[in-house]
């Protein structure tokens, strides 16, 4: 079984990522598969990360197959 710890202060940095790309990187959901598996999420992170979920699904935001904004 793997261990996924999710770095702190990912969710926010996602969500500003986001905010600005309008796309989720790879590795950006990574870090949202990580968040997903942390039961000891803090409530406020949980809110982002159900926000950044929905609009995805609702194609507000493109899944991006880029490793990261960053290139």
């Amino acid at each position: 079984m793997f261990l996924v710890q999710l770095i702190p202060g990912a969710i926010s940095e996602i969500l500003a990522s986001v905010t600005d790309t309008g796309s989720l990187t790879v590795a950006d959901r990574y870090g949202l598969m990580a968040a997903v598996l942390d039961d000891s999420l803090p409530e406020e992170d949980r809110h982002s990360l159900n926000r950044l979920l929905r609009s995805a699904i609702k194609g507000k935001v493109k899944i991006v197959s880029e490793l990261s904004a960053i290139c």
